[in-house]
């Protein structure tokens, strides 16, 4: 059997494990309690668009209507090379759970002041997931002693550094 070509300098886009987007700000914002992996019911030019790598989570959020998840806010631009039967690009999507994280998910959001906020997005075997954070928001001081806390950590390893090399602060 002949081996395939691979082209060099080949983007990795769209392919099994690539993250096609990520919500950086959320770890920022939020209180991650619990993560899980959703699949995306989605139409073809919008799996088209997303292994060109374009897609954007900054406004997205996940609701529970009736019993099942959505998507909202999630940003796909149009296909390029799509004729008229292109996708609406902020349209709500369903997300595929089993029904049992479904319930949970409405439990712990029901409870408290919980939100469901997509973390990233990515392909595992040709299909797309997205990886759903039930989430507390942040105060401003809680973020603050965070930034303080990173801060003290990267200090402390840059100055290991020093000592290991022998120099002196």
């Amino acid at each position: 059997m002949a081996k395939k070509n691979k082209k060099k300098g080949a983007s990795s886009l769209g392919t099994d494990g690539s993250i096609v987007a990520s919500n950086r700000k959320a770890r920022h914002e939020f209180q991650i309690l619990d993560t899980y992996e959703a699949g995306i019911a989605l139409v073809g030019t919008e799996i088209k668009s997303m292994r060109e790598g374009k897609a954007s989570l900054v406004d997205a959020f996940a609701t529970v209507d009736d019993g099942e998840v959505w998507l909202r806010g999630l940003h796909i631009p149009e296909y390029s090379h799509g004729s008229w039967t292109n996708h609406a690009p902020k349209r709500a999507r369903k997300l595929l759970l089993h029904r049992r994280e479904i319930d949970s998910l409405i439990g712990k959001v029901r409870d408290g002041n919980a939100t469901l906020v997509p973390l990233s997005l990515y392909f595992v075997g040709g299909r797309v997931k997205v990886e759903l954070a039930v989430a507390r928001g942040k105060q401003a001081h809680d973020k603050r002693q965070d930034l303080a806390r990173r801060t003290a950590e990267r200090e402390a390893v840059r100055e290991l550094g020093r000592k290991i090399k022998g120099m002196r602060g």
